[in-house]
Order: structure tokens, then C-alpha cells, then sequence
């Protein structure tokens, strides 16, 4: 059997200047050096070794829906939710409505927001 550990997320970006001013805004991370390449794209850690790799692609047209997403886990979700209403960010449960998060079967609560190029992400208090 394999043994895989999670290493990175990689999006395409139309401007992965305001992709990146975006996610250090939300949830703060770090930008870190990208060693694999000289190009435009950029990296911002994830923490725990995981990183997040922005590609900028100036004509970039994203077509997806709320199931293609990644989500993060957070151990105080309230706060999180009064950050976003804090910056002014739209976000919903997983039926889509509004300015409401979704308590899954199991438990754990979780909200559902876009990113700059309508990326879907979810924000959960799994552990």
C-alpha cells in the first residue's frame, strides 16, 4: 500500500496579486518562497507543511460549483464567521443560503464563500 500525505492546493488565478492579497486577508497566511520555478506564481503556507500555489492565467474563466471546492478546519468557527462579516464577504450553508452555516449530519459546522475567481471555499470546525 502507498502512503500519501497532503502536500499543496494549486488554483488558477486571473491576478494572483489580488488572489494573494485575498487570501492573506482571510485566513492570514504567510507568502513563502516558490522554489520549484522562477515564474509568476506564488505560495502561501497553509501551515503544518502544506502550502497553497496560486497560477496566474489572465484569461481564466472558472466554472464550477459548490461541490469542487477545498475546505479548512478552524477550531472556533464563530469567530471566523464574524471575520468575513467583519471584511464584508458573502457567505452560506451548502444549500446556499445566505449568511448562514450548515451543521453536517456528524456534527461539525461549516460555511461555504468564493475567492476572486469564484473558487468554492468551505470553513468547518471539524477536528
Amino acid at each position: 500500500m502507498f502512503a500519501f500525505s497532503f502536500n499543496h492546493i494549486a488554483l488558477s488565478v486571473k491576478n494572483v496579486d489580488e488572489s494573494i492579497a485575498f487570501y492573506q486577508k482571510v485566513f492570514k497566511f504567510k507568502e513563502i518562497e516558490n522554489t520549484a520555478s522562477t515564474s509568476k506564481t506564488r505560495w502561501l503556507a497553509l501551515g503544518e507543511g502544506k502550502q497553497l500555489h496560486l497560477i496566474p492565467r489572465p484569461n481564466l474563466e472558472v466554472k464550477t460549483n459548490k461541490a469542487v471546492h477545498f475546505a479548512l478546519a478552524i477550531s472556533d468557527l464563530n469567530s471566523f464567521v464574524k471575520h468575513l462579516q467583519d471584511l464584508d464577504i458573502a457567505y452560506s450553508d451548502w444549500l446556499g443560503t445566505a449568511n448562514k452555516d450548515y451543521v453536517r449530519k456528524d456534527g461539525v459546522q461549516q460555511v461555504y464563500f468564493q475567492d476572486p475567481d469564484f473558487y468554492w471555499i468551505e470553513v468547518n470546525n471539524a477536528e
